[in-house]
């Protein structure tokens, strides 16, 4: 109904990601930005800016003024605390990905809203996008057949300046925690669970504590096989931010980031670009390349409009904590596989 309340939503956390939020919260109707929690000065100025109040802490918030609703935006290893804060004071809570920086932490928060019975999403933003969404409606209607292989590509070069910021020289940074995991919860989404990783990683051009290059290998539980590639250190144009438009702070290269093949058809994202045979299939028929119209809407905001809803008890969570808590196990798989050498199964 047009004159229900409006969900009040906390951010907590006023770094880029937060700001982003609180952003998309001041421009949905069916929500309102009811506080920043951030204890630097920063935090302080933003909420002023904003017109909306301001707490150097979750505890500090009186249990009156509780929101319906918090968005954890802190650094990495602050989700779990602050997650289990939001938790445990009965309030609905969207994690910032990664949901914690190891699998136990990860655990940890799943176990705690399951048993408090309080919603816990992720916030994998892309299974959002209109476009993964008619992504999925076409594989999953069979237009590529069975699917076979599937290429991602998530290369991009971070300017040195981005590594001012200490913590993202050190060990729970790194591309594949920060930047690959989005990629592959979008190709769980539309391909399946991974049950086999095998992975190397290198630090070879920056020298930080963690990877600036990985490469790995997948197979999926339908019996398809993936190979991905990330790193923060190539001049090039085939990255999700890249190639999408998503987030216009990037430049839009017109290129694709993704490739999945099957029996049937090949489907290139984001353009959509779906190639099969109008015919019999050969390789010496003519192939023919349809591209597949999809709107296009802000998948952060649309992720905000859901947690609406979830708020509300409209909707479950499009991304769990559960799908989150099984993404992360992949990226753990992959950092063991690169370390030990050995195929590892996530879990």
């Amino acid at each position: 109904m047009a004159d229900r309340p409006r969900v009040r939503i906390a951010v907590l956390g006023a770094g880029l990601i937060g700001r982003e939020h609180a952003t998309r919260l001041l421009a949905e109707p069916g929500a309102e930005l009811a506080a920043i929690v951030d204890p630097a000065e920063a935090g302080r100025a933003f909420a002023a800016e904003r017109g909306v109040a301001w707490f150097p802490a979750w505890g500090a918030i009186p249990p009156a003024a509780l929101p319906d609703g918090a968005i954890v935006a802190t650094p990495n290893p602050f989700h779990v605390e602050h997650g289990l804060g939001c938790i445990a004071a009965g309030v609905p809570v969207l994690v910032e990905k990664p949901l914690a920086e190891d699998v136990a932490g990860a655990e940890r928060l799943v176990a705690a809203a399951e048993a408090a019975g309080v919603a816990l999403l992720t916030g994998h933003h892309r299974r959002h996008n209109p476009m993964i969404t008619r992504a999925r409606e076409i594989i999953a209607a069979g237009r590529l057949g069975r699917i076979v292989a599937v290429q991602a590509q998530c290369w991009f070069y971070k300017p040195e300046a981005y590594f001012d910021v200490g913590w993202r020289r050190e060990k729970g940074a790194g591309p594949v925690l920060l930047n690959l995991i989005h990629d592959i919860d979008t190709l769980r989404h539309l391909c399946g669970e991974i049950v086999a990783v095998q992975a190397a990683d290198s630090n070879a051009v920056r020298g930080h504590e963690v990877e600036d290059t990985a490469v790995m290998l997948l197979r999926f539980a339908s019996g398809a096989l993936g190979t991905v590639g990330v790193s923060d250190t190539i001049v090039a144009p085939w990255s999700w931010e890249l190639t999408t438009g998503e987030n216009p702070s990037y430049p839009r290269t017109g290129e694709s980031c993704y490739r999945i093949g099957g029996t049937q058809g090949s489907l290139s994202i984001p353009s959509l670009e779906l190639w099969h045979y109008p015919g019999q299939r050969g390789w010496w028929e003519r192939i023919e390349r349809e591209r597949v119209a999809h709107p296009e809407h802000d998948p952060l905001a649309r992720q905000i409009r859901q947690f609406v809803a979830v708020i509300r008890g409209e909707e479950a969570p499009l991304v769990s904590g559960r799908e989150g808590l099984a993404t992360l196990r992949v990226i753990a798989a992959m950092k063991e596989a690169a370390t030990s050498g050995r195929t590892v199964r996530p879990g």
